[in-house]
């Protein structure tokens, strides 16, 4: 009996061991906190044939314009699509492989001057930039004052015809010098064959700045980078691109961002800040795509480089370049820079600061209709659309 308080101490400490010790698992950890409701996404205007851009007359809140491949402009007027078009250039270009007519843009002074310019290939697949005229009435253009500022043979290379595409395909007009700005590809096929990219008496895989002030076609600038250096081209503004198909200008502060696709691996995102925003600056094609070396050499003395890159992953193919966000419905997207990819249906943002992207969102589930987004396209009062080639064309809007 004297080990019975020993045993029953033992049996007592076993048990305030196994007492302590947990008899069931741990509960879960809670669950997640839900996801942040959506703050934007897009409703549709209207439905069209193979809609290649969105444009509207600065100030003029009631008309947006869309471009369609084959040669048609469509008005929508206090949102309404009109019947008649308000240009009709069908027959008259070239709209087979890449042709078509891609964009538009109107004079800063369209109020009063009533000019507005196109950027189409011609049956022969060449390239023209057309100014045109509205008529008296304010839903019609005047096709008969159609004066062709600019032509641009399509590259042959050795070719009995042209390659169909790469031609480039946007027209702005700066916001603070009223120039009208040009973007041309390197003339087509794969690979730049004729190295246009880093030509410098070429016009192709360029971005051109012209004067369109006068009564007919164009004059050259004084303080373009190149007007006095005879080894250049003198429209050239920025060079080294592939096939910079969407670029444009903040309406805010100036900046330049040029959507430049890419060959077989790498799309990109040029931006340069004003006040010279691209003025001079080689972008690097076909020594480099994206910031990866292409044709030997790949000197990076004087190159600049994208501020975005992604590989072709995830069904991506084809960057299409935006806008800088400067409507006010969708306030978090103020100042950022809108851009998608045309197979993926991707749609990102970045903040431009100090020369670099930051803050970049992906806002893919909240603003893509899906595969096919060909543009971006503002309204005059700075509010954003995405253009579908598969006929659809959608606003930006907060989400319910």
């Amino acid at each position: 009996m004297r080990y019975l308080p020993l045993l029953l101490l033992l049996a007592g400490a076993g048990c305030a061991s196994w007492f302590d010790s947990p008899t069931e698992p741990p509960p879960p950890p809670p669950p997640p906190p839900p996801p942040p409701p959506p703050v934007a996404t897009f409703r549709a205007i209207g439905t069209f044939t193979q809609p290649t851009y969105l444009a509207a007359p600065p100030g003029d809140t009631a008309r947006v314009l869309v471009t369609e491949r084959a040669g048609r402009v469509v008005l929508l007027k206090s949102g309404v699509q009109q019947p008649v078009p308000f240009l009709d250039l069908r027959g008259k270009i070239s709209d087979s492989t890449e042709n078509g007519l891609y964009s538009l843009a109107f004079h800063p002074q369209y109020a009063t001057n009533r000019r507005f310019y196109a950027f189409y290939t011609n049956r022969n697949g060449d390239i023209r930039i057309v100014r045109y005229l509205v008529s008296a009435n304010p839903d019609i253009a005047d096709e008969s004052q159609a004066d062709t500022i600019l032509a641009i043979p399509h590259p042959v290379a050795g070719f009995s015809l042209p390659f169909g595409n790469h031609h480039g395909g946007q027209l702005q007009f700066g916001p603070r010098d009223s120039m009208l700005y040009v973007s041309v590809g390197d003339g087509g096929c794969c690979g730049d064959p004729q190295l246009n990219g880093q030509r410098r008496k070429t016009l192709n895989g360029k971005l051109l700045r012209i004067d369109v002030s006068g009564a007919t076609g164009y004059t050259l600038p004084a303080d373009n980078p190149y007007a006095t250096d005879t080894t250049y081209a003198p429209e050239i503004w920025s060079w080294g691109f592939r096939n910079p198909w969407r670029f444009s200008f903040d309406r805010q502060t100036g900046d330049l961002y040029i959507g430049d696709i890419g060959d077989a691996a790498w799309e990109e995102v040029d931006a340069t800040p004003a006040p010279n925003a691209g003025k001079g600056v080689n972008f690097g094609w076909s020594m480099f795509e994206g910031t990866h070396c292409y044709h030997t050499p790949c000197n990076q003395s004087g190159i600049t480089m994208p501020v975005v890159e992604y590989a072709h992953a995830s069904n991506a193919c084809s960057v299409t370049g935006g806008y800088v966000y400067r409507g006010t419905r969708v306030t978090q997207l103020i100042g950022h820079y809108v851009y998608a990819d045309l197979c993926s249906g991707f749609v990102g943002s970045f903040l431009l600061a100090g020369g670099a992207a930051t803050q970049a969102r992906n806002w893919t589930s909240q603003l893509s209709p899906g595969s096919g987004i060909v543009s971006f396209g503002e309204d005059a009062r700075g509010e954003l659309h995405i253009v579908v080639y598969g006929g659809g064309v959608y606003r930006i809007v907060p989400a319910p």
